[in-house]
């Protein structure tokens, strides 16, 4: 059921194909008396008999590729137009075979000269029906189906593609940073801005460069040197105690 739709939409191009080429064959073939007429037949296709049949196929061609897009409910929506234009094929078909010579109207006035139906019904001595109407009608009972078969299936179809998802509410576009040069440098000064002035060029909302946070390293406690006897440390060497030294070696050694 899933993998129905590609299907489903090329079921669909062929029945509005089979309605677009019924409507471009003959579908009745006119005798006229020739005594009232200059020529003895009258040749109409599906455009003189049933000229809404090209609206019809087109619209239901449409549908099947935007059926291709198609969310759920608009699918829906596309199923029930598509039964709708189905039965206007199968309708246009119908009254065009029960009425031949007023479907063929038009093409009979453009050679007899007249318009009234009333007079065209008068100098037609027969009417040729051929099978095109047949196989118009059959396409728009095709499209009926088609639609309902929409209706059943659709509801396995997956939804449209979000390829393209759009940007969240507020967020705004990251701007492009500025490329530094001396042209640009000397626009600044000209500006009368500092160049070197990094929130003064990009601006307070500018993005800062992340670097990695510095490590904080916990050096080890300075291990602490008891003084043993005499002795105590500066640094890395060893001093002696000045406990009991004479003043002058105590000045001595502070300088």
């Amino acid at each position: 059921m899933k993998r129905s739709r590609p299907l489903v939409v090329v079921i669909g191009l062929a029945v509005a194909g089979i309605v677009m080429l019924s409507w471009t064959q003959t579908w009745f073939t006119v005798h006229l008396d020739t005594s009232a007429a200059v020529t003895s037949t009258v040749v109409a296709d599906g455009s003189k008999a049933v000229p809404q049949f090209t609206a019809l196929a087109i619209a239901s061609l449409a549908l099947f590729l935007a059926m291709t897009i198609a969310g759920k409910v608009v699918r829906i929506v596309l199923a029930a137009i598509e039964i709708l234009l189905g039965l206007g094929i199968v309708v246009s078909g119908i009254t065009a075979l029960r009425d031949p010579v007023g479907a063929a109207k038009g093409a009979i006035g453009d050679v007899a000269g007249v318009s009234d139906l009333a007079a065209v019904r008068r100098i037609v001595t027969s009417v040729d029906v051929s099978a095109w109407p047949a196989v118009g009608i059959a396409g728009g009972v095709l499209a009926v189906l088609l639609g309902v078969v929409v209706l059943v299936v659709q509801r396995s179809w997956p939804g449209p593609s979000r390829k393209y998802a759009a940007n969240p509410a507020g967020a705004a576009p990251k701007a492009a940073p500025v490329q530094r040069d001396a042209i640009v440098d000397w626009d600044d000064l000209s500006a009368g801005v500092d160049p070197t002035d990094a929130a003064a060029v990009d601006g307070p909302d500018a993005a800062a460069v992340d670097a990695p946070d510095a490590t904080v390293v916990d050096a080890p406690d300075a291990a602490v040197v008891e003084p043993t006897g005499a002795d105590d440390t500066i640094g890395s060497g060893v001093r002696r105690s000045t406990d009991g030294a004479t003043d002058h070696e105590e000045h001595r050694e502070h300088h």
